[in-house]
């Protein structure tokens, strides 16, 4: 039931992971101030989702949980700096692969910047297992880890399938 469910939710993530940077591109509201759209609302449940699903496979206890979640929601701030700079590589190579206007010196920017967004990810991940380390048992330290890898390899998949190669 646990595996059925995560399933369900990655698949729901791919979605969003292909049609975020597109959701970013749309127009503010003109009166400057935020609206809730279809796709923040969606992102939103994705979050909670994700959040049940880590909770499900980590089977913390109450102390557990009470130093984890804390760590946990700031890692994924941190973690959402990370998915913006991934978005906008994406959608600048999005924008000059559609004016055909890709140069040797735009690719390497942009393989510079996505190399770095990886860089950044792997010292994320580094820096909360160690805020873990004394929180949780080393086990569901990896189990968290091993959740969050499993999440992004999906959602990674499914972006390397619609970016097509550079030109």
């Amino acid at each position: 039931m646990k595996r059925t469910y995560a399933m369900l939710v990655i698949a729901a993530m791919l979605g969003l992971a292909v049609v975020s940077p597109v959701a970013a591109q749309a127009p503010a509201a003109s009166s400057g101030q935020k609206t809730t759209t279809d796709m923040d609302i969606l992102k939103d449940k994705l979050k909670a989702d994700k959040k049940l699903i880590v909770a499900a496979t980590l089977e913390l206890t109450e102390a557990e949980a009470k130093g984890f979640w804390p760590i946990y929601d700031a890692y994924q701030a941190e973690l959402q700096g990370i998915n913006n700079r991934l978005a906008k590589v994406i959608q600048a190579y999005a924008t000059d692969y559609t004016a055909a206007t890709m140069t040797d010196e735009k690719a390497a920017a942009l393989t510079t910047e996505a190399l770095a967004v990886e860089e950044a990810e792997i010292a994320l991940k580094k820096k909360y297992a160690q805020k873990l380390t004394g929180v949780i048992p080393a086990k569901k330290i990896a189990r968290a880890i091993q959740v969050e890898n499993k999440v992004r390899a999906a959602i990674k998949y499914d972006l390397a399938g619609s970016i097509p190669f550079v030109q």
